[in-house]
């Protein structure tokens, strides 16, 4: 007699989302440079290929570096639908929640311009674009869609709507004195639309990579990672059937980027519809990857380094800003120069453990930057 499939339970805190993110935040936080360091030290092909993965394209391709940003909105994404969905089945008022969600975007654009140096010297060319105003933004539009769209098939058609859109405006709308579809730093449209509308500085010279139509493009990678959370938080469905609808969305959104890449490139700096489908993508079978190992498995021990990362994010994020946490780690791993190259990898992972550290600290006494 065949057994009928368990119905899987619905879990309202992922551990294998604050391990997704933990893993994304360890490279920018030091592990991508111990592996260039391992790699100028080291004969191994592999090891150099690595390294090369750890830097961005210049402008148009794809590195691993290029999919650490748009990977932790697509996280932030799939946590929507279990943040918002429970407090919409509460019967919490949707404007509530809206007020939330716009809350914790202003709280991050206002962190962001504080890491970018907004309010210091004077005010003097300061950027206003930001790594976390754009997230807060992306993800207050996207908590919009899922607040007011009680049809999942209606948010499919906005996010349709917007990647296609994107797509019109950078291949059919002219830049005046340069054309349509010109997709370079000094002709792409998102850069004559920053230039005009967007005060201070811009981080790229004629473009600024978190600029406005970059933000809007943005939305669909937050609101494809809400698209994960949906599937995941589906209480009607196996465990078995959302690895499987996880895994096919994530396989089709990449073949889906590779085919419109023959003639649309895949270009992070102006977040093209085949950038945000291709890491979009990679998240869906990164979570897939992770939910199943952990939650689905159970292997969880392993995981419990990168969570302690995860659920910090924001705070590790701009600590590596506002304090010299290098000075820190020379002062505690200098002597390990008379070790030679060996010594500056052991101090490299010594910098990344004093971090862990702290972090470690903060989880144990359930001290959360969380906005």
């Amino acid at each position: 007699m065949k057994h009928k499939p368990t119905q899987a339970v619905p879990r309202e805190r992922l551990l294998s989302l604050d391990a997704l993110r933990g893993f994304d935040m360890l490279w920018i936080t030091g592990g991508g440079y111990l592996v260039t360091v391992l790699a100028q030290h080291s004969d191994a092909g592999w090891l150099h290929t690595l390294a090369e993965q750890m830097e961005h394209v210049p402008w148009q391709g794809f590195h691993f570096e290029d999919l650490i940003f748009p990977l932790f909105m697509f996280i932030s994404g799939v946590a929507i639908p279990f943040a918002i969905g429970s407090r919409l089945e509460k019967k919490v008022p949707k404007d509530v929640l809206a007020k939330k969600a716009f809350k914790r975007a202003m709280i991050l654009l206002l962190l962001g311009w504080i890491y970018n140096g907004v309010f210091s010297n004077g005010f003097e060319h300061p950027r206003f674009a930001s790594v976390l105003g754009q997230i807060g933004i992306a993800y207050f539009f996207a908590s919009l869609i899922n607040i007011y769209c009680k049809s999942f098939k209606n948010r499919l058609y906005w996010l349709g709507g917007i990647l296609a859109g994107i797509g019109i405006i950078q291949l059919l709308v002219p830049v005046p004195g340069i054309g349509a579809g010109v997709l370079t730093p000094e002709g792409c449209i998102n850069g004559y639309i920053d230039r005009m509308l967007l005060p201070g500085r811009l981080y790229g010279g004629p473009f600024d990579p978190e600029g406005l139509l970059c933000i809007v493009s943005a939305i669909t990678v937050t609101l494809m990672g809400s698209v994960a959370g949906h599937f995941l938080r589906d209480k009607t469905t196996t465990d078995r059937q959302k690895l499987k609808t996880l895994s096919l969305t994530g396989v089709s959104d990449i073949a889906l980027a590779l085919l419109l890449s023959t003639f649309y490139p895949i270009i992070k700096a102006c977040w093209t519809t085949p950038f945000n489908l291709l890491t979009a993508g990679i998240g869906f079978l990164a979570i897939t990857l992770f939910y199943y190992i952990i939650d689905v498995k159970g292997w969880k021990k392993w995981s419990f380094f990168f969570r302690v990362i995860g659920m910090n994010s924001i705070f590790i994020y701009l600590l590596y800003d506002l304090v010299d946490t290098g000075k820190v780690s020379k002062y505690l791993f200098g002597w390990t120069v008379l070790w030679g190259d060996f010594g500056q990898i052991i101090s490299i992972i010594g910098s990344i453990m004093l971090v862990w550290s702290l972090l470690y600290y903060m989880y144990k006494k359930n001290i959360f930057l969380r906005v």
